[in-house]
């Protein structure tokens, strides 16, 4: 490791939350030691660690997510109300401060490069189509027509991070799982297989709601 690959940065453990690059993250800064941490990242480079805090386990995991304060807004009590964006991910080696809030040594890690262009390329697809289809698919179910938003990332990498983040459910083991992949072929592959179930589940609830609808349409139309 080099040393502009670790660094110090303060940490904000948070229940069940797992925080993706790129991904936009609101919080309300409330307890006094977040908020002297708040006003030392303000200071410094507006940086600071979302690492998942696992409640059963009581424990925060190994790898996170750097987030960067793009807006914040102090209340007259001095709680305030940030707008954070996620950056790069690091591995937690080591918490070398617990007071007034957590610092830790971190290593930054990303993706490796990846071996075969055209093969990911073409799986990046198939989970966009796969998605397409789940959010077609819940709008059908749900009466109210939806569709991607028109921002969805196109490149692999950055698709694979959006994915996971909009993942829907208590998922997130699934959530940090993904994050820790250092391959965006498997983080994607992994993607797909949850895509793909979810949506042959709901194409068969598709069908039963279909069925049921044109059964009472048939009885409606005996009784006249």
């Amino acid at each position: 490791m080099t040393q502009l690959a670790v660094r110090e940065l303060p940490l904000f453990p948070l229940p069940d939350v797992v925080l993706f690059p790129q991904e936009v993250l609101p919080l309300h800064i409330f307890e006094p030691r977040y908020r002297m941490m708040l006003r030392t990242v303000l200071d410094s480079d507006r940086r600071f660690g979302v690492v998942r805090w696992d409640p059963q386990e009581g424990a925060m995991a190994e790898v996170g997510c750097c987030a960067e304060i793009l807006q914040c807004q102090t209340q007259s009590d001095d709680r305030s109300n940030i707008v954070t964006l996620g950056q790069q991910r690091f591995r937690l080696l080591e918490v070398v401060r617990e007071a007034p809030f957590k610092v830790g040594l971190v290593s930054w890690i990303e993706d490796d490069q990846p071996g075969n262009h055209d093969a990911l390329s073409q799986l990046a697809s198939e989970v966009t189509s796969a998605l397409r289809d789940v959010v077609e698919l819940t709008g059908k179910l749900m009466g109210k027509p939806t569709s991607l938003p028109n921002d969805l990332p196109d490149l692999p990498r950055e698709l694979s991070f959006w994915i996971g983040s909009h993942l829907g459910g208590p998922v997130a083991d699934q959530q940090q799982a993904l994050l820790e992949i250092t391959d965006t072929h498997e983080r994607l592959q992994q993607e797909f297989e949850l895509l793909d179930e979810t949506r042959r589940h709901l194409a068969a609830r598709t069908v039963l709601q279909d069925t049921f609808r044109d059964l009472q349409t048939n009885d409606d139309d005996a009784e006249r």
